[in-house]
């Protein structure tokens, strides 16, 4: 098995590892709960020695430990807190896309990746390694990378699906056993409770979900069990889905695309999770292009996918990825996931945005006559469908500006309706 040699050969230290990232580098960084920090370390430490390195990575939690260190410098896909600041202040960059688009993008020809930073599981029998929980960019990213460094890490869990990497095709090894971050959840506020039950309501036996992370989606997941053969096919689940595994209203058998099986690019929970998806062949991990496919979505059965919203506009234009001109998040798959539970619509499909009705501990409505000035709209007023709030929901598809406007003042909080409905006469609406 040349393979063992050439892992033998090959494994160095950190220091060692990212020496081999030079000056005017374009470093992928794998990110999410899967961040290989020991390597993140060693760079930092040498940040000194190097000149305009770029990071290219999803979301990353933590500290930055390159906040300053204006010689290496984020260039995110999507933003966590650990960056926030960076990025709105100008030290660090966002570039918006689509998820299921950095494959496309880093598979163009016209950008390179100079070295990908993983984090993988040990080899097994065969010398492949698996690249646990987020596959959905690090796989396409390590596959175009001119330099593969990997941190072997016994503590990652072994995946199944399209989520492997074979000992041959990395160049450097860096042995470092480290627990991956953890995000323990929280208990849902009233609203969000309130936000669950609604959604609840438009969830059909068999079918397909998709949700993410936070008060939402587990609010929901709480109302779905005496639902029956539910299905996930999503860019990222956490600990909430595990109750409805458990209790058997998630069985995967009704879906029209990977049936059996519960597609996701990534995972992000607690170590209760990350133990649940080791070797467990029910998950299926793909690469975001295929998660974030609308075309596969759509080929789902009554397909539901749940996106939350910072602010959605009396027209119906959602606002995802920023508050004002501040960035704090990034497009990610949600417009994906609308248009193809939209395209599924005559299967049962049903595309859902929720928000809660205000923010700022109540002083300020979500439900606005305009978006912020400098916001960015991520779900256009043409693809959206059901709008949730604690106060109900609303479909607004097929409804013109009018009946838009007073379908969702009937969900804002009683407290703004009235100046809401003197915006919209303002308005023509």
């Amino acid at each position: 098995m040349k393979w063992k040699q050439h892992f033998q050969d090959r494994t160095i230290s950190a220091d060692e590892a990212v020496s081999k990232i030079k000056s005017g580098d374009r470093v992928f960084l794998s990110g999410n709960v899967s961040t290989p920090n020991h390597l993140v370390q060693a760079l930092s430490k040498r940040s000194d020695s190097l000149e305009n390195v770029e990071l290219n990575h999803l979301l990353t939690f933590g500290e930055d430990p390159f906040i300053d260190k204006p010689q290496i410098f984020n260039n995110a896909w999507f933003l966590g807190p650990s960056i926030r600041k960076a990025v709105n202040s100008g030290k660090s960059q966002y570039i918006p896309i689509f998820l299921r688009e950095i494959a496309t993008l880093v598979r163009s020809g016209n950008w390179d990746i100079n070295v990908a930073l993983i984090n993988v599981s040990p080899p097994d029998a065969f010398g492949y390694m698996s690249y646990g929980v987020e596959v959905s960019v690090t796989k396409p990213c390590a596959e175009v990378a001119k330099i593969v460094i990997a941190q072997v890490n016994s503590k990652m869990p072994r995946t199944l699906g399209d989520s492997f990497i074979h000992v041959d095709d990395v160049d450097y090894f860096v042995l470092q056993d480290e627990p991956l971050i953890e995000l323990p959840q929280k208990e849902c506020s009233e609203v969000e409770m309130q936000i669950g039950e609604h959604i609840s309501k438009l969830v059909e036996d068999g079918a397909t979900l998709q949700l993410g992370i936070g008060g939402i989606p587990n609010a929901v997941l709480k109302f779905l069990t005496n639902k029956r053969d539910l299905g996930i096919h999503t860019e990222m689940v956490s600990d909430g889905i595990l109750p409805l595994i458990e209790n058997g209203n998630i069985t995967n058998q009704k879906k029209g695309l990977n049936r059996g099986k519960l597609l996701t690019g990534f995972v992000m929970g607690t170590q209760k999770l990350y133990d649940y998806v080791d070797n467990n062949p029910m998950f299926e991990f793909r690469p975001s292009h295929y998660t974030n496919d609308p075309f596969l979505i759509a080929q789902n059965n009554k397909m539901t996918a749940i996106n939350s919203a910072i602010e959605v506009d009396l027209t119906g234009q959602v606002v995802s990825d920023s508050i004002g001109k501040n960035i704090y998040s990034g497009i990610g798959g949600q417009l994906d996931f609308i248009r193809g539970a939209a395209r599924a619509r005559n299967e049962g499909g049903k595309p859902i945005i929720a928000l809660p009705s205000t923010a700022k501990k109540g002083t300020e409505s979500r439900i606005s006559a305009f978006i912020k000035e400098g916001a960015g709209v991520v779900t256009s007023r043409g693809d959206v469908h059901y709008v949730v709030t604690e106060y109900g929901m609303v479909d607004l598809f097929g409804k013109n500006l009018k009946q838009r406007a007073d379908a969702l003042i009937s969900i804002a909080h009683p407290d703004f309706r009235e100046q809401l409905r003197k915006e919209s006469h303002w308005l023509n609406l």
